[in-house]
């Protein structure tokens, strides 16, 4: 693997190294990698399939849990493969188009996440504050509205990032630290100024992924309030049960970015492999739980999934 470092004159690729100071592990580390890969492929895949071929699943809830899982299946994919070529056959390669795409679809997919969950969590507002309009406020025309509304808003705001990103003149080293491509990462190579990016990604940040989780504070502060409300402790309960799944998937998308803040901001003597390995931690363990979490706590998709293994064991059989 050729790794060069370029001075005085603009360079069309990157290296990824993978986890830095770390090299000689690569191959244990890709272990775990490849895992949550294969199970949120499989898991998420099969969420789809299901929630699609099931007419009783086309419900707002589960056809918002659909976008989730296809999200994710595009998350993981955009970053997992890149790593495990770093992992197992040193391709840490990869051109600054290729970088740039790869920036594009990690924000892009992140931020439709998050809308994603906003839109989960205002179902799970309609369905306990005012079920009586269920049905009404979350047609499947409305949904399409929101779906589509994500993508845009996670395209319009994320697209700038190509363009900030590809002006920057790249003279340093070409070597970036990391198993996928950043922003940020990538702009603190440049031989210019990046205040623009810097102010650019916080202010997307906070218009989105800040904006939605206060959205989401809100909304589960008006459903404790209506749930504590309810006469019956057998009411209070099922209530809470319709919003345990919701809770699980808000708390492993949140959190690991919520910790992967704070120890790049408070951790200057956390070693640098560390910070590497929570920001992945962020891209691998949301794709690879969800559909385990949902496949879990959901009665509906687990007897489903039940009902599918047992058709094509009962197939396989006849054959």
């Amino acid at each position: 693997m050729a790794i060069l470092n370029y001075t005085g004159t603009s360079h069309s690729f990157f290296v990824l190294v993978g986890i830095p100071g770390l090299e000689d592990q690569h191959t244990w580390i890709s272990l775990p990698f490849f895992i949550s890969y294969l199970v949120a492929v499989l898991g998420n895949s099969l969420l789809v399939f299901i929630i699609i071929t099931e007419r009783s699943l086309h419900e707002p809830m589960y056809l918002f849990l659909c976008m989730l899982a296809v999200a994710d299946l595009i998350l993981s994919t955009t970053t997992v493969p890149k790593a495990l070529a770093i992992f197992w056959f040193h391709a840490g390669e990869i051109s600054l188009d290729g970088c740039v795409t790869q920036i594009f679809f990690i924000h892009a997919t992140f931020i439709a996440e998050s809308g994603i969950l906003l839109a989960m969590a205002f179902d799970r507002y309609v369905a306990i504050c005012d079920p009586l309009r269920y049905t009404a406020v979350l047609s499947h025309a409305i949904i399409i509205r929101v779906a589509l509304a994500v993508v845009m808003r996670s395209f319009s705001v994320i697209l700038p990032d190509v363009f900030l990103v590809k002006r920057l003149p790249f003279c340093h080293s070409n070597v970036l630290p990391h198993t996928y491509c950043e922003h940020m990462a990538v702009a603190k190579f440049a031989c210019a100024d990046i205040r623009v990016n810097v102010w650019y990604g916080l202010s997307v940040l906070l218009s989105t992924v800040v904006l939605d989780a206060l959205l989401i504070l809100v909304s589960y502060t008006l459903i404790l309030n209506a749930v504590f409300h309810l006469p019956s402790r057998g009411a209070r309960q099922k209530a809470l049960g319709t919003c345990g799944s919701h809770l699980g998937v808000i708390s492993m998308f949140y959190l690991p970015g919520i910790f992967t803040i704070i120890t790049q901001r408070f951790g200057h003597h956390v070693p640098l492999h560390t910070h590497i390995l929570l920001a992945n931690i962020c891209m691998l363990a949301p794709p690879m739980l969800n559909p385990i979490i949902y496949g879990v706590k959901t009665k509906q998709i687990r007897e489903r999934v039940v009902s599918t293994f047992h058709s094509g064991t009962m197939l396989s059989l006849c054959d």
